[in-house]
């Protein structure tokens, strides 16, 4: 009973199971100008608790609640039980302690940890503790908000803390500044060679000849990742007289145009840096996106600074660059291990300077940082939406079981979405065209808007897409997401939806079949018998379902194309699960959409792309 009150969405393959307590998929909160029934959906991930009666001496339930003074009706009031494991300024401390009763336990191990979280409804940490699946399940179901005092949530396991219904919240925005600092402090100080002349001196050398600098004024800047904190080192670059250019898919334009700040390719970026500045984050795209192959494109001489994470850099590899020459110097905050090893080659080079992980760490920040997290995570325990929650609240069954397959499809849909785009200008207008048979007050979508955001953002950002924060996500990442009803000519009808369409407007595809004739990229599915299928690509209609992944195929419509395509795929021993081919005129042009359950390698699909007859193709992962 208690797993079905914390229902979470289910994975497409679990929607037809009885139980949803073990969902992976993550939702997402809409604006407030959509209607919203409460009596369908509710979020109640963090309400605050019912009161309850002291245990017994003997009972071996779950620790019991501290009791709060008695209020202004007499009644004994429940007060919510907060950990600190990790340091929190006494600002974040005085938030917490006017709502909860907060224990301090610093320094505590892995094994202290999970003897003591029960007694707990919420867990406070930075990135030293590792919030794991034992942790959360050491929980016991009272443990129901994990706050993370900074931005990344690297240390908590997001999928355990979803499947035991427990919120996570961060702090995101409150150490941009220092972080963007302490990159600035790093960059003069690699260019001036502080850290090695000022250890000289104090050996008692006087080397003024050695340690000759280089100067910034007029120097190329390439900013890596052009958030929060590569906008503000940006903006103080820019103050120093430097050339600044920047790579991050999702950067708006605008934003980087006021900066005075020009938008380039990643290959573009790194072959015209004399410094570059890191601030990606680390996803499996990102990691070790810096090695060999990306060293040898740059400049000889060129400067490298970190202080987003270690492990988009291949430490090794820049030890070979820094040795060759290829690399003049590197500034480091990070590293793929912290603390590093004693003997690192990378940490003992004459050419880097390093700082043990210091970004954030301002008096200001630490500051910052607590308030924050202490009034986000004071927030989730009064059962409020917090715009800074990382993984998926809680809604009622009823509604996950009608819009469940609807919510797979919708997040399939962005997800190949963003894998036909190519070109370096980004997503930015998104409209979901919803073919519905039910009035605005009878179907809230923002269930599916909020997958829609997250299939288009996910594969390519190490955001988490949820309820909470999915309109967020987009504004922040320039992503107009417009929505449109079409009314279904069968008002009989009892599935809630006809069909959803998702339409990217003023993007380059790496699929040309699947734009349309207004110049869009357009993908449209419906649910078969409980299952997402995909119904339209471009002009042509298609039936596949959408399960495995895809390959897509525009060709000349002949006969014994199915069979060619069949055949070197079974000679490769890759399993077709549904194959569909959609044309527009008999014996013009046709696309086939074939769903495979493995991932066909490099060669096989060069055999593909090598039938006369096939004029472009495209394999897509779901």
């Amino acid at each position: 009973m208690a797993a079905a009150s914390r229902a979470l969405l289910p994975t497409p393959r679990a929607a037809a199971s009885a139980s949803l307590a073990g969902a992976r998929a993550r939702l997402v909160p809409a604006s407030a100008s959509l209607p919203f029934r409460a009596r369908r959906v509710r979020c109640a991930v963090a309400s605050s608790p019912a009161p309850v009666a002291a245990p017994s001496p003997s009972s071996e339930s779950a620790p019991a609640r501290r009791i709060s003074p008695a209020g202004s009706d007499g009644a004994l009031r429940p007060k919510p039980a907060v950990l600190v494991a990790e340091k929190l300024s006494e600002a974040g401390l005085a938030v917490l302690r006017e709502f909860a009763d907060v224990e301090c336990a610093y320094g505590m191990s892995p094994a202290e940890l999970l003897a003591k979280v029960a007694q707990f409804d919420a867990l406070i940490v930075r990135s030293g503790t590792k919030v794991t699946r034992e942790v959360l399940e050491a929980g016991k179901g009272r443990l129901r908000v994990v706050g993370r005092a900074g931005v990344g949530i690297d240390n908590v396991d997001l999928q355990a803390a979803t499947e035991a219904g427990c919120l996570v919240v961060n702090a995101p925005t409150a150490n941009t500044v220092a972080a963007a600092e302490h990159g600035i402090a790093l960059l003069a100080s690699m260019a001036r060679n502080v850290s090695q002349a000022d250890a000289a001196l104090k050996a008692g050398k006087w080397q003024r000849t050695k340690y000759v600098g280089v100067s910034l004024v007029g120097k190329t800047l390439a900013i890596m990742g052009f958030g929060k904190v590569g906008s503000e080192v940006a903006r103080r670059a820019k103050g120093l007289g430097m050339h600044v250019i920047a790579h991050d898919p999702y950067a708006p334009a605008d934003r980087a145009r006021a900066i005075g700040v020009e938008l380039v390719s990643f290959d573009e970026a790194i072959a015209r840096a004399d410094f570059i500045s890191l601030h990606m984050p680390l996803i499996p795209t990102t990691n070790k996106i810096f090695n060999d192959e990306s060293f040898a494109k740059m400049k000889t001489g060129v400067r490298i600074i970190n202080v987003a994470r270690g492990g988009v850099i291949d430490e090794d590899a820049l030890v070979r660059a820094l040795d060759s020459g290829k690399v003049a110097q590197a500034a480091l905050d990070v590293f793929t291990v912290e603390p590093p090893p004693k003997d690192s080659m990378l940490v003992l080079h004459e050419n880097v300077t390093v700082t043990p992980h210091l970004g954030a760490s301002t008096v200001e920040a630490q500051e910052g940082v607590a308030i924050e997290i202490a009034e986000a995570v004071v927030g989730a325990l009064r059962g409020e939406l917090a715009a800074t929650a990382v993984n998926a609240p809680m809604v009622p069954a009823e509604v996950l079981s009608e819009l469940a397959p609807y919510v797979s499809l919708a997040e399939k849909l962005g997800r190949l979405a963003v894998q036909l785009v190519a070109g370096e200008t980004g997503i930015k207008g998104v409209k979901v065209v919803y073919t519905t048979a039910r009035g605005p007050d009878d179907l809230d979508t923002r269930l599916l808007r909020a997958m829609v955001t997250k299939g288009l953002v996910e594969p390519v950002s190490s955001t988490f897409v949820n309820l909470v924060n999915a309109d967020y996500t987009a504004k922040q990442r320039g992503l107009r997401i417009t929505e449109e009803r079409v009314a279904h000519d069968s008002p009989a009808a009892e599935a809630p939806l006809e069909s959803v369409q998702v339409r990217l407007s003023q993007v380059q595809s790496r699929f040309a079949g699947a734009i349309s004739d207004g110049g869009d990229i357009v993908l449209e599915g419906r649910v078969k018998y409980g299952v997402p299928h995909l119904t339209l690509v471009g002009p042509y209609e298609v039936d596949v379902s959408l399960e495995g992944n895809l390959i897509l195929c525009r060709q000349i419509d002949q006969p014994g194309m199915i069979g060619k395509v069949g055949n070197i795929l079974g000679q490769r021993n890759v399993n077709i699960s549904f194959m569909s081919v959609g044309r527009t005129f008999r014996g013009k042009q046709a696309i086939m959409a074939i769903g495979v359950d493995e991932e066909p390698d490099k060669e096989t699909l060069e055999k593909i792309g090598g039938i006369p007859a096939v004029e472009e193709f495209v394999f897509l992962e779901l």
